[in-house]
Parts: structure tokens; sequence; C-alpha cells
């Protein structure tokens, strides 16, 4: 990788991060620790790997990305905001009355999604569908799945996951934002559901694990997808919170109050390191 697109996605990915507080810090609550997450597969999929055109958000062939953990919303919208699908202001109105930013992402408010999500689980049927048609339709174009370690408890992810690998849709991309925390605890202490890599391999899908808050992984494994034929499967593992000391370290940071002062100084870490990077 190019040392310099990997500063650019690298300080893409602090200014996501940025901007997730921003949001949240002006309602005052929210999911940061899955949007933190994944804020490196938001940087390197908006920063260089997908296609799209912010002028003409429903472009047929665009690649499009189904964040089927919804409640994560907030860290598309960051990055949908940095480039210029709407103004910034906008994401000072996250979950208030008559927004384009609801909690959970929705594709008939917010100008850059491609698909409304938040019942755990059924993102993932959509998204085939979605890669499916286009397939059909000779589009040369990929449709990207982010779900959650905790989602795929949910049996839907696992009948959409055989139906991809049986059908051999190979512009599908699915990562597990494997960050080991769900809502009520680690992911382990709620339901283990072992080797994830191994079972998406079972179900026919070519699968791998990498360091999701790798930026140079992430852009690897991204630029390598869809080659043998297959669906391609990433198992990210993460650090949920990752990019703010105290949210990593915080153990129940699913959700947290997010206060103005907090914020600032969050906010204040981040722009120190964005300015560390140069």
């Amino acid at each position: 990788m190019d040392q310099n697109k990997k500063l650019e996605l690298s300080k893409f990915a602090v200014q996501i991060r940025m901007n997730i507080v921003e949001q949240l810090k002006t309602f005052g609550v929210g999911h940061i620790g899955g949007c933190l997450s994944i804020a490196d597969t938001i940087a390197v999929l908006y920063g260089d790997v997908m296609k799209y055109d912010p002028q003409n958000p429903g472009w047929a062939d665009r690649d499009k990305l189904v964040m089927s953990k919804g409640h994560a919303g907030p860290a598309v919208y960051a990055a949908l905001a940095l480039k210029g699908f709407f103004p910034a202001e906008m994401l000072h109105t996250l979950n208030q009355g008559g927004t384009h930013l609801p909690s959970h992402c929705d594709r008939n408010k917010t100008p850059g999604i491609d698909m409304t999500t938040g019942s755990l689980g059924q993102g993932s049927s959509l998204a085939i569908g979605m890669a499916l048609g286009d397939k059909l339709k000779g589009r040369d174009s990929r449709t990207f799945l982010i779900c959650g370690d905790g989602e795929i408890n949910e049996g839907q992810f696992w009948e959409a996951v055989m139906f991809a690998g049986a059908k051999k849709i190979n512009n599908l991309v699915i990562m597990v934002d494997n960050n080991k925390k769900q809502l009520d605890g680690t992911t382990e202490e709620v339901l283990n559901i072992g080797d994830i890599c191994e079972k998406l391999k079972a179900f026919g899908l070519d699968a791998r694990r990498i360091d999701g808050n790798n930026i140079e992984e992430l852009y690897n494994s991204l630029k390598e997808t869809g080659t043998n034929g297959k669906p391609t499967a990433l198992v990210l593992d993460t650090v949920k919170g990752k990019g703010i000391v105290e949210v990593e370290n915080t153990y129940a940071n699913h959700s947290m109050t997010v206060t103005k002062e907090t914020g600032d100084k969050w906010i204040a870490e981040l722009q120190a390191e964005y300015d560390r990077l140069g």
C-alpha cells in the first residue's frame, strides 16, 4: 500500500471519529462504541474502495453499503458529510425532530444511505438481494455489508449467508465487526458463537480474519475481494470504542452519555492525533 494513501485514509478515519463525537455530543447520548470500532473500515470504503457520486446518490452503478447494525449509522453519516453528500451542519440534528439523520439508517431520509436497517439480522438478506440484483443486471458494482458480532446471533444472518455461498454471489463483501461486545456484555458471555471465520468458510464464503483497526490490512483485503468466484467475508478484529482511550476502557460502552464537555475533550484528543499524523 502506498504510504501517502495510508496517511490519507488514517487521517480520514480520525475525521470520521471526530464527526461521530460531534453528533453524539449534540444529542447527548448514543451508540459510540460500535461506531468508533468501524471508523477505520468506513474510512477505507469511502476513502478509496467504493465507487459513488455524492451529487447523484442514487446512481444505479454505484457500490452500495448496508450498515446492518443500523445503530452505527452515525459512523456512516460522519463519512457522508465529509464526502459532500450533505452539509456538515446536518450532523448537529442527529435523532432530533424532523431530522434527516435518525439514530438508525434510513434510506428515505439520508442522502447516501443505500438501505434502511436497524432490526438486527435483516440487513444481511437485504444486502444479498441488492448484490444479486446488480449481478443479474450485469452491473459492475459491489455491495458491502457490515454486521455486528452480537448481531450474528440472529438466525437470519446464517440463512442469508447460506444462500450467498450457494449462489456464489461474488460481488458481495460481508464484514463482521468482531469487537467482542454487545448490548448486555461480551459476546462470549451472552452467546458464544465460536470461530466465526471457520463457520463462514463452511457456508462457502472466502473468509479471512484481519485486524479491523489496521488501515493497511483493511485496504489490502478489500482490494482483493471477489476474485475467486465466491462471496467474501472479512472478520474484523476490532476494539469497541477504538480511537478514544476513555471509551475503549469503559466496559459498558455500547451506548454512553456524551456531554458537551466530554465530547469537546474527546474531539481535542482526536484533533491532536490528526495533527500528529501530519
